[in-house]
């Protein structure tokens, strides 16, 4: 009778005892514990957290964007309309529904009043947040009748006389009183002689401006 109860109270504990759960194999690149409306939930997580994570560069308030400049635009609680974006040479960038904004020669803060214009019409009241996540090192472009066109650094105040110097100068067909700066979608005439000869104020060149010497 001992022997008996004894098996019976095995056969019990075992029958009673919790079986242990078989973790099926989990496809590659799939968050264990994670399906449905989790995965959804965790798949955001992580875009945020890669946003957040975006390494922003340290500028003035009164930074000029110039062609290049790597830029993250935010509007809040709409993914699809916040977009990591880069300036193009036109220097213009691309987003959803707002199309071509300009975006060289304004401060973040003004791109971002731009962009919030472009998008009232598709959202009532837009909260655009603009982010230099990476920017270009500054350089002024000179073209047309100087000995070494091209690009050129712009360190400190470099002022169009001395522009013109690092391009080594004119060529004889050069037209000096008639020379254009382009920036942005301004033009500013420089009349070579009249700055020679003391007259007016020094014309600075600013990051992605171009010289043109006809």
């Amino acid at each position: 009778m001992k022997t008996l109860l004894t098996s019976f109270s095995l056969g019990f504990l075992l029958s009673t005892a919790p079986a242990v759960a078989q973790t099926p194999s989990q496809p590659a690149g799939q968050p264990v514990g994670t399906s449905g409306a989790a995965a959804g939930e965790t798949s955001a997580t992580s875009a945020s957290s890669a946003t957040a994570g975006t390494a922003k560069t340290s500028v003035a308030a009164d930074y000029k964007l110039v062609p290049g400049d790597k830029l993250r635009v935010e509007v809040y609680k709409d993914a699809q309309l916040s977009q990591s974006v880069q300036v193009r040479p036109d220097g213009k960038i691309t987003l959803p529904l707002a199309n071509d904004v300009v975006a060289a020669g304004r401060t973040p803060s003004e791109l971002r009043d731009a962009i919030v214009s472009s998008l009232k019409p598709y959202i009532s009241t837009p909260t655009v947040t603009v982010m230099v996540v990476e920017t270009v090192p500054p350089v002024f472009y000179v073209m047309g009748e100087v000995n070494a066109p091209g690009t050129l650094p712009l360190a400190g105040r470099v002022d169009v006389l001395q522009g013109l110097a690092m391009a080594k100068g004119f060529t004889d067909f050069a037209n000096k009183k008639d020379i254009k700066i382009k920036r942005g979608s301004q033009l500013i005439r420089f009349n070579y002689k009249d700055a020679v000869d003391g007259k007016g104020s020094p014309v600075y060149l600013q990051p992605g401006d171009t010289v043109l010497v006809r």
